[in-house]
């Protein structure tokens, strides 16, 4: 039952970060922390999609911009470091209302301001975003939504977009883990499950490319911000 529990959550979270640029680590902690403790499976999902962005970045290796995505992930790290051991101590429920409102409230504004996506933020508004963004992925290894508005702001295409971010998923996957391996957060005995996970990811992933290039950006944007509102309402209500 386990197996099949990882492999579900991969194929799903792989199939909805090729379609939006991010996602799958939350649709995978939708099921993992019923098998695993929940930093576990935060870093067992993060693993489980590292073929799949292997594969974004490589297919859209030629976007990527490095200047835009290092200042975003030292801030975004340094607080990742911090949080990655505040698991056992803060209450975790209240995070995670925390979490889910701030994301229903955001897509909401993004939703009703349509224009909001294509403009670059104030430092002030894009620094809070990798702030807030570290702080999550750090306790739950849920960083993703923050820094895709973030990037989708600083793109002038779908493949730009799907570029930058998930050339920044990428090093951070190998910074996180780094820290949950030290931690002994991630080990040994959680090898078989990243490895089928990451046969059931790679499989969405590739579903999710064969779909993409019948949406334009638009529907894209329109995707990602009701994705992200559906992702605050799981955490606020489940």
């Amino acid at each position: 039952m386990a197996w099949l529990v990882v492999i579900i959550a991969g194929f799903l979270g792989g199939l909805v970060q090729g379609l939006t640029g991010f996602g799958a680590v939350i649709i995978m902690m939708i099921f993992l922390p019923n098998i695993l403790p929940i930093d576990q499976s935060a870093g067992v999902a993060g693993l489980m999609m590292l073929g799949s962005v292997v594969t974004l970045v490589i297919r859209n290796r030629h976007e990527i911009r490095l200047k835009r995505i290092i200042i975003p992930f030292l801030v975004y790290a340094s607080v990742a470091s911090w949080s990655v051991h505040l698991g056992h101590v803060l209450d975790v429920h209240l995070l995670r209302m925390m979490l889910g409102g701030l994301l229903v409230a955001l897509s909401l504004y993004f939703s009703l301001h349509k224009n909001s996506g294509d403009t670059a933020y104030p430092w002030v508004v894009a620094g809070a975003f990798m702030i807030i963004s570290g702080f999550f992925n750090g306790l739950f290894g849920i960083g993703g939504p923050l820094m895709a508005l973030y990037f989708l702001s600083k793109a002038r295409s779908l493949s730009q977009y799907l570029a930058d971010l998930q050339t920044f998923f990428l090093i951070d996957t190998f910074y996180i883990t780094t820290l949950r391996v030290a931690s002994g957060i991630v080990t040994a005995h959680l090898v078989p499950f990243i490895l089928i996970g990451m046969l059931g990811a790679i499989t969405g992933t590739t579903i999710a490319a064969h779909l993409q290039p019948r949406l334009n950006v638009a529907t894209m944007k329109r995707g990602i911000y009701a994705f992200i509102g559906l992702s605050g309402l799981y955490y606020l209500f489940i």
